[in-house]
């Protein structure tokens, strides 16, 4: 019986922990968004989250409130310590430090220089361990640094909203409201612990979105905004362009735009380059920002510059390179970060996404995009909102039904925001 008490005793902390972490989940930089309590007698005398951009680590903020009273106490951790000097001292000395008696772990770091490690740092100093305690809840709220730690790829959620008659929008009209204000806010509130947002090129035209958190106190959550144009055909005028200053965009751009693409002995393959451009065009005065370096397919409606026609060239390039360079220009003047890598290849893009420190992407906008994300076997979890507006004539149809999910993907639950139902599945591992 007291055994028993004791497990429930280390579930009801972890669970405090794990809540504890998705404060900043999507605002640590590359470091994951830890939860640490510290338990004295039944008691939490420290509680710590990954502070914001990732340091200090959880543990070391939370012993710290502890103070004396954590020499002997229980330490509840999300995430196994870390073992290795980095930019800061390993939080497994931290702890061994403070004189706790006991750390509970959820989840063991697949990290190469933890792994393992700091747990034996632990056990050595004579501290007693236990692992494992809800661990599949700390992998959920842990989820896109394991994907990136494991697949080198960000953790990528695609989310549909599908109208009664199975359309996720209408054709040449720009953004439909398919779901009421409770599911808006819902997903408002997935945007601002995502690290990324991502929309094809004719989503980016047809809607001309802003893919900002603005729900008020959460506008500083806002993700990184991605949108795959192949020929640089975004707008100078969207809204994407126009806030680029304030909130990053990155455009994926065909390789065979780059300035580089017709360089002698740099293959395509080289390309992605991990990091996008920042000044290393234009050096002259950018055009401006009348659109008048539109290519003429970026006035056309969603799917014209080819979302995802020849899935391999990725849409149409002008032909003029001097037209290029100027696009190339226009967009870096305005604080768009282009980066060359194909934009229909997501299992060379998603990796280049990682190496930038983004663990959690949403893919959002246009249906040949999520189809591209699906075909390729790449999205981890599927939030599909079913509401009850009908489309009709014109509609667009979703590429995603609650009928056909794809095989491999479990159902999590089922939840009711108004008059919409959101049913989510994950990825089975």
């Amino acid at each position: 019986m007291g055994e028993r008490i004791a497990e429930h005793e280390d579930e009801r902390f972890m669970a405090a922990a794990i809540r504890l972490s998705r404060w900043h989940t999507g605002r640590t930089s590359t470091n994951p968004s830890v939860g640490c309590v510290i338990v004295r007698d039944g008691v939490i005398v420290g509680r710590a989250v990954t502070a914001l951009g990732g340091r200090p680590h959880a543990e070391p903020q939370a012993l710290a409130e502890a103070g004396e009273l954590a020499r002997g106490a229980t330490a509840y951790v999300t995430l196994e310590p870390c073992s290795h000097h980095g930019k800061t001292p390993p939080c497994a000395d931290a702890l061994i430090a403070s004189g706790v008696g006991r750390v509970v772990i959820s989840v063991t770091d697949p990290d190469v220089r933890v792994s393992g490690r700091g747990i034996a740092m632990l056990q050595e100093a004579g501290i007693e361990v236990t692992t494992g305690v809800l661990e599949e809840e700390g992998r959920q709220s842990l989820s896109g640094y394991l994907t990136r730690q494991t697949k080198n790829r960000p953790y990528v959620t695609l989310k549909l909203a599908v109208s009664a008659d199975g359309m996720i929008g209408r054709e040449g009209v720009g953004q439909v409201a398919i779901t009421g204000p409770e599911a808006r806010a819902q997903v408002q509130a997935l945007r601002a612990e995502t690290d990324a947002i991502l929309v094809g090129i004719g989503t980016a035209i047809a809607d001309d979105p802003l893919l900002t958190v603005r729900t008020p106190g959460l506008e500083a959550q806002s993700p990184v905004r991605i949108v795959l144009d192949p020929a640089l055909a975004l707008p100078l005028t969207s809204k994407l362009v126009e806030t680029a200053k304030d909130v990053q965009v990155i455009v994926v751009a065909g390789e065979e735009v780059s300035p580089l693409g017709s360089e002698e002995g740099l293959p395509p393959s080289a390309l992605p380059g991990i990091s996008p451009t920042r000044g290393e065009i234009g050096k002259g005065p950018a055009p401006s920002s009348s659109d008048s370096n539109v290519p003429a397919s970026a006035n056309l409606g969603q799917g014209a510059v080819g979302e995802m026609s020849g899935r391999t060239e990725g849409g149409n390039t002008p032909a003029d390179p001097t037209e290029m360079a100027s696009r190339r220009a226009a967009l870096e003047s305005a604080g768009v970060e282009i980066l060359y890598c194909n934009p229909y290849h997501p299992e060379v893009l998603l990796p280049a996404l990682a190496t930038r420190g983004i663990s959690s992407l949403l893919v959002e906008g246009g249906a040949k995009t999520a189809k591209l994300f699906l075909e390729a076997g790449l999205v981890d979890r599927i939030q599909l909102y079913q509401a009850p507006v009908v489309i009709g004539e014109g509609g667009i149809e979703s590429p995603l039904q609650a009928t056909d999910i794809p095989s491999g993907f479990a159902h999590r639950g089922t939840y009711i925001f108004g008059a919409d139902r959101l049913d989510e599945y994950e990825r089975e591992t």
